[in-house]
């Protein structure tokens, strides 16, 4: 098999060129702008790569050691880019993509239990691979972690669509139509996933809510109290303990019992208006 005379399927042929002319320079290239953002076909030329190191145009571990060192800094610097101005960026923008700051709190939560494994698979999701390293910063994903986890996740990827190439070989043509005709049923299992597991977090976000609520509502029948917003017990303020409900008999006799009662330690009343009426009489 040559890589000149053998039939390319779809755009693998559109890419022979480019991969003719520069060789492993093209593979660093378009693997590293797939990987930081950019949507190129890096996981095509991959491929492509893989399959002319089939046929004993490329070396096949070059091959792997380039894409797998290019995917690695494309996500990095996908990365960075999140952790310097993906949060000011949703800050001003995320409105108008539905992105609301308690939106991006569920995301650092999610990120921060899950992270892990979304950087690693990822890679085989065209959208999160490009993009995967951007939420990874822009969610505070700390850089060691991220980093151990995108070299993973790099080495995965590489290596299955190496292989896969390279294997294919002279049936690549084969091989590409029975994807392609498969590639709808994929994309229905894939987006029944995703359903299924947006349904599962709406679920959970739910019975969340609902436990929440009743722990705000809690005491039910009989456990509430009539107490007054300042903790008192509900008799207006400023009024005697037990003279809410007092007859005018009852009232005047509680005033007899205050004005007749002297605090201790202070002169009887009727003595101080005794003295002074004396000494009126002896001024008079």
């Amino acid at each position: 098999m040559s890589a000149a005379t053998t039939p390319l399927p779809g755009a693998l042929a559109g890419l022979a060129p480019l991969l003719d002319h520069y060789g492993y320079l093209a593979v660093a290239l378009l693997v590293l702008l797939d990987n930081c953002g950019i949507p190129v076909p890096g996981q095509t030329i991959l491929i492509l790569a893989a399959v002319y190191a089939g046929s004993g145009h490329l070396d096949l571990a070059a091959v792997l050691a380039i894409a797998a060192t290019a995917a690695t800094l494309g996500n990095a610097l996908g990365y960075l880019v999140g952790r310097t101005g993906g949060r000011a960026f949703v800050h001003r923008w995320g409105r108008y993509v539905l992105l609301t700051p308690a939106r991006l709190e569920r995301a650092d939560g999610f990120f921060a239990r899950q992270g892990g494994k979304v950087v690693t698979v990822a890679r085989f999701v065209d959208g999160l691979r490009q993009y995967n390293g951007v939420i990874a910063g822009t969610t505070d994903m700390p850089w060691r972690r991220f980093a151990v986890f995108n070299l993973l996740g790099a080495l995965l990827w590489t290596a299955v669509w190496g292989t896969f190439g390279y294997v294919a070989g002279a049936n690549i043509g084969t091989v590409y139509r029975t994807a392609i005709r498969y590639q709808l049923w994929f994309a229905v299992g894939l987006g029944l996933l995703v359903a299924a597991f947006l349904l599962r977090q709406v679920l959970r976000y739910r019975r969340r809510r609902r436990a929440d609520g009743g722990g705000a509502n809690g005491g039910g029948p009989g456990g509430g109290s009539t107490d007054g917003p300042d903790g008192s017990d509900g008799a207006p303020a400023g009024a005697p303990d037990g003279g809410a409900n007092d007859g005018p008999e009852q009232a005047g006799q509680r005033s007899g019992n205050t004005c007749g009662t002297s605090s201790p330690g202070s002169p009887p009343r009727g003595g101080r208006t005794g003295r002074a009426r004396t000494g009126g009489a002896a001024g008079g």
